[in-house]
């Protein structure tokens, strides 16, 4: 089992910067896989970005690459995900989920594991 506890989603004006943070707790780390997905009102949760917890490597969506930037700070135990330029568009429920494994997924149902999502608003 992973325990996963979001937290720094608020309003902020658009080009503004965000970072929210996701903290997993439970099974080892090895082969964790943290994600973070997101969901507009009347859209279907999506991909954002992943982090491979022991390898450092990650995998992002085109919508945010070269926006969004993922780190992991083992001392912490805790995934940020840094979000800079943001715009209207990002406006959703965030969710960080985990999963364990070494090939990426981007499908929600790979990850059995999901926080209780955070609310990012961006006004323009």
């Amino acid at each position: 089992q992973v325990q996963l506890v979001e937290s720094g989603g608020r309003l902020v004006q658009a080009g503004g910067s965000l970072r929210l943070s996701c903290a997993p707790s439970g099974r080892t780390f090895n082969s964790l896989i943290i994600g973070w997905f997101r969901q507009a009102p009347g859209k279907e949760r999506e991909f954002v970005v992943a982090i491979a917890w022991s390898l450092r490597t990650t995998d992002y969506a085109d919508s945010v690459k070269g926006r969004f930037t993922i780190s992991r700070d083992t001392a912490n135990n805790t995934v940020y995900l840094q979000m800079n330029s943001l715009r209207s568009d990002d406006t959703a429920v965030y969710y960080c989920a985990a999963r364990f494994g070494y090939n990426w997924s981007r499908k929600n149902d790979r990850y059995p594991y999901w926080g209780q999502g955070t609310q990012v608003t961006v006004s323009s």
